[in-house]
């Protein structure tokens, strides 16, 4: 089903359904997952495999359509010729022995070969490159199989920081103070960039002793995941989950810009209007973290690594132009953003609500 026309929903949620929806149930390996493809309009759906526990089956359902809808929106934005797509595998009892994951990963691939290309997974939360390359084995046109596009993400969230900072707060990093919520593989790369560059980082993780890490390495503090958006500072860049700013976290808010990496930050679209009238600056994260799929496709095109280094420095530049035009319009950046991306795409966007 092509999108377009009239919204249709995911039975039992609000969450978007895109082109294609296809549930996976392997009973041998006891694979349970979802895959979404929003949108091909561009070009086949990229978007990663995130691979974690949920409290049901609907809303694993329900992330993948969400983040797959991101996705589409992502890579318009960014310029490349992906759709969006994004895939859940529910992690369960088992899953962690070696063989019981290959299993389960081998009996994924085999769905994604059912979408004939249509499908172009990356690693997400839960997977890694050795997952990829497992993946490859039976679907060949994965990405992120040989390299973990996770530094690139958070070059280009470091870039659209800066630019952010720039155009906001009027001027650069040193002694600037950056909450950072998520010290996995993009955030502990962004905690380096940010602190290389003379910036005061608090670092926030559910594991604490990682987070004790990266904030040691860099002459950082520790904060709890709880209260972490709560912190004083100058911006707050989630790194982690999905919806960490509703209603009640947005009013707890005590920063001047918020820009990270984590896809789907806003509980509901409606989160936008209260962040500005916060008087906060939200940079919306399908343009902040695009430097992950940039590297996707510049691998896949055959890019120097001086081509990517200015693709992902544009994510910097795109924000400094995101943020004059929704001055000079007087829209929020989220707004201008979904514009250019629905102008791309030939038809109306926006993220889901």
């Amino acid at each position: 089903m092509k999108s377009g026309g009239t919204p249709v929903s995911v039975p039992g949620s609000r969450a978007p359904l895109g082109e294609e929806l296809l549930l996976c149930h392997d009973r041998a390996s006891g694979l349970v997952a979802a895959i979404a493809v929003d949108d091909t309009t561009l070009g086949p759906g990229l978007g990663g495999v995130r691979w974690m526990r949920y409290p049901t089956f609907g809303d694993a359902v329900e992330e993948a359509c969400r983040l797959s809808q991101m996705m589409t929106l992502k890579n318009a934005v960014a310029g490349i010729p992906y759709g969006g797509a994004k895939s859940v595998m529910m992690r369960q009892g088992g899953a962690d022995r070696p063989t019981q994951r290959d299993a389960q990963l081998l009996a994924f691939a085999s769905y994604v070969s059912r979408l004939g290309g249509a499908y172009v997974p990356g690693v997400d939360m839960g997977t890694t490159v050795a997952d990829l390359a497992v993946i490859a084995t039976v679907a060949p046109w994965v990405s992120c199989n040989h390299n973990d596009p996770s530094p690139a993400t958070a070059l280009g969230v470091f870039h659209s920081i800066e630019a952010a900072v720039r155009h906001t707060l009027h001027r650069d990093l040193a002694g600037l103070h950056v909450t950072v919520q998520g010290a996995g593989h993009v955030g502990s790369s962004l905690v380096r960039l940010l602190a290389d560059r003379g910036a005061v980082v608090a670092v926030a993780d559910v594991d604490r002793v990682r987070a004790e890490a990266v904030a040691g390495g860099v002459g950082g503090s520790v904060v709890s995941p709880d209260t972490a958006h709560a912190l004083p500072c100058d911006v707050f860049a989630p790194c982690a989950s999905a919806r960490v700013l509703h209603m009640a976290s947005i009013d707890e808010l005590r920063c001047a810009l918020v820009v990270g990496a984590a896809n789907d930050v806003l509980a509901a679209r409606a989160c936008a209007d209260r962040v500005a009238r916060r008087g906060i600056t939200y940079v919306p994260d399908f343009v902040a973290n695009a430097g992950g799929v940039l590297q996707i496709h510049a691998e896949r095109a055959g890019w120097d690594a001086g081509r990517l280094g200015l693709a992902l420095d544009a994510v910097g530049t795109r924000t400094a132009d995101l943020l004059e035009e929704a001055d000079a319009t007087r829209s929020l950046p989220l707004q201008v953003a979904e514009q250019w991306a629905s102008a791309r795409l030939g038809r109306t966007v926006t993220i889901p609500d």
